[in-house]
């Protein structure tokens, strides 16, 4: 079998396992939402399994549904991709007011080179409680800073430890809140979880933006014998003096820089990629730690561990923790779609679930417009069916009348013509009733002006509430399109408020906010269609008003005028 038919095989295996497998259970029918979050280590670079890595997770209005849950988010629960084993978290921000969330997952085992490693994020159970602080960044983690408390020192994710010295803060740093750095360095104290030992590992991870102005030489991070920072550009660090320099840092864009040393080699990585490499072993480090001392900039998540982070783990944690959302795709689900057998509902519920405030204010009023259209629509089509009946009723007997038979009488319900004919008989009988027997040219000219005015009047009949229609159709696609791009751009800004940029996250926003379009075009086309059908007919009549108000005025002259 050749490699190109070998591959499409197991891809049909694949496909057919996943067919066959069984909707997942509902981990807790009391939690009504979730969000499923698959990490995609398919990525290149990303092959290596990683077990007990700590991951974000980020939760928007596409992902996941903030009204279900409590405003604090203390309803959350995450639980592994079998759906039965809850996993360790703790939530860095949550935001139900403009529904954003970070949470800090440990997930026990990462698959390399799969597309499969899922977790769920649960919500929408109003009585439950806050769940204590599990141990998330563990197991030789020595320190985590997140930099998203709202004011005071930094905490400690991993120690609970805090900085010696307040910290200023920005809300909207990569992951959700950064250290705002002015060149004031920001002190940890010392404590036994900062210890190293002789010869032991240490890896330090943070994310950095410079500032757009060149600081010159900065440290990023002083730790006992080892500092790490910034010069002309470059990523720099030095051990016990020795020092290696490698890779570029741009000013106004975030980076990922990281040291890592064990068994006498020292490495520093940008962005997941090794920059320079030193042989050198650790001296024993035991102090307190400064950060940013000189660096004008953004700091978010300073990790700090005693154990060596391989290549591995860093370009996952990059993957991860960068801003293209493109690591872990996520969708949102309700307990229905997760008991139906295709694992999602139809494609309209998708959407509607997904409309925004201003998109359902849009479809309202478009509803409105619809509704308005058609009892028009209707409501016309039905005097006109009246009218034309009417009018060849009394047409035939008028065409059939003779001079020797007087005036019509009957009934001819709505007929337009029947009520001009009755106004051109009581002119008649206005200038005949004085005894006058032969009518000259001047009367026959104010009885077909009266007319006239009459016919213009039953247009006004005809065409009344004919602008509503004109209304649905030029206004109805303009305001879907009106709520097509509030949609969008509330999407967007979401979107980049969290950071989760891929196409689950993008994909039901703006296929929700395209469905004002459609409501647009559903109230004008039904209105366009209705309208010309109705002018065609109002055109009828009217023109058939006008033929016979020529011909009364010219009967009413052959029977009464001088001759």
């Amino acid at each position: 079998m050749t490699p190109v038919l070998r591959k499409l095989a197991l891809g049909l295996l694949w496909l057919t396992t996943l067919a066959a497998q069984p909707a997942h259970a509902w981990w807790n029918d009391q939690w009504s939402t979730r969000t499923r979050v698959v990490f995609d280590t398919t990525v290149p670079g990303l092959a290596a399994a990683q077990s007990d890595i700590v991951l974000p997770v980020r939760l928007h209005s596409g992902n996941f549904d903030f009204a279900a849950a409590q405003a604090e988010g203390h309803d959350l629960r995450v639980v592994a991709g079998d759906d039965k084993t809850p996993l360790p978290f703790e939530v860095e921000r949550f935001d139900g007011v403009n529904e954003l969330a970070l949470l800090w997952v440990r997930v026990p085992m990462l698959k390399g080179g799969s597309a499969a490693n899922a977790i769920y994020v649960y919500g929408g159970n109003a009585k439950a409680q806050a769940e204590g602080r599990s141990a998330v960044f563990a197991d030789g983690h020595a320190a985590a800073f997140h930099f998203s408390e709202a004011d005071g020192p930094g905490i400690d994710a991993a120690g609970n430890a805090k900085t010696a010295t307040p910290v200023l803060r920005d809300i909207n740093g990569l992951l959700a809140g950064s250290a705002r750095m002015d060149g004031a360095a920001i002190d940890v104290p010392a404590s036994d979880r900062l210890k190293v030992a002789a010869g032991g590992a240490l890896t330090v991870s943070m994310w950095i933006r410079p500032d757009p102005v060149p600081t010159g030489a900065a440290t990023l991070l002083a730790f006992g014998p080892l500092r790490i920072g910034i010069d002309s550009g470059k990523l720099t660090a030095s051990i016990d003096g020795k020092s290696l320099s490698g890779g570029d840092l741009p000013a106004s864009a975030w980076a990922h820089v990281a040291f890592a040393a064990a068994d006498g080699k020292a490495t520093l990585y940008v962005n997941g990629k090794p920059a320079a490499t030193l042989d050198a072993s650790l001296p024993a480090i035991d102090g307190a730690l400064a950060l940013g001392a000189g660096f004008k900039g953004l700091i978010d998540e300073l990790q700090i561990s005693t154990v060596l982070r391989d290549e591995g783990w860093l370009r996952v944690a990059v993957a991860a923790q960068g801003g293209d959302g493109s690591f872990g795709a996520s969708t949102k689900e309700s307990a229905e779609e997760a008991g139906a057998e295709s694992g999602h509902t139809g494609y309209i519920g998708v959407l509607v679930k997904n409309l925004t405030v201003d998109a359902w204010v849009v479809i309202g009023i478009l509803g409105v417009m619809f509704v308005i259209a058609a009892w028009v629509m209707v409501t016309k089509m039905l005097m006109v069916a009246r009218m034309g009946k009417a009018n060849d009723k009394f047409i035939k007997r008028f065409r059939n009348l003779k001079v020797e038979d007087g005036e019509i009488k009957g009934k001819f319900g709505d007929s337009p013509l029947f009520r001009l004919y009755r106004m051109g008989v009581s002119e008649l009988d206005k200038r005949l009733s004085s005894g006058t027997v032969a009518l000259g040219g001047a009367s026959f000219n104010a009885i077909k002006a009266s007319l006239d005015a009459d016919l213009v009047r039953e247009n006004h009949r005809l065409n009344d509430r004919m602008v509503l229609l004109t209304i649905a159709i030029s206004g109805g696609p303009f305001l879907g399109l009106l709520g097509t791009v509030v949609g969008v751009m509330i999407t967007f800004a979401a979107i980049a408020a969290a950071g989760d940029v891929n196409v689950n996250a993008i994909a039901p926003g703006i296929a929700a906010a395209l469905l004002a379009t459609v409501a647009g075009l559903g109230v004008a086309i039904p209105a366009l269609f209705g309208y010309n059908y109705l002018a065609a007919k109002i055109k009828n009549i009217s023109s058939d008003m006008q033929i016979f108000v020529d011909e009364f005025v010219t009967r009413a002259a052959e029977a009464h005028g001088q001759r």
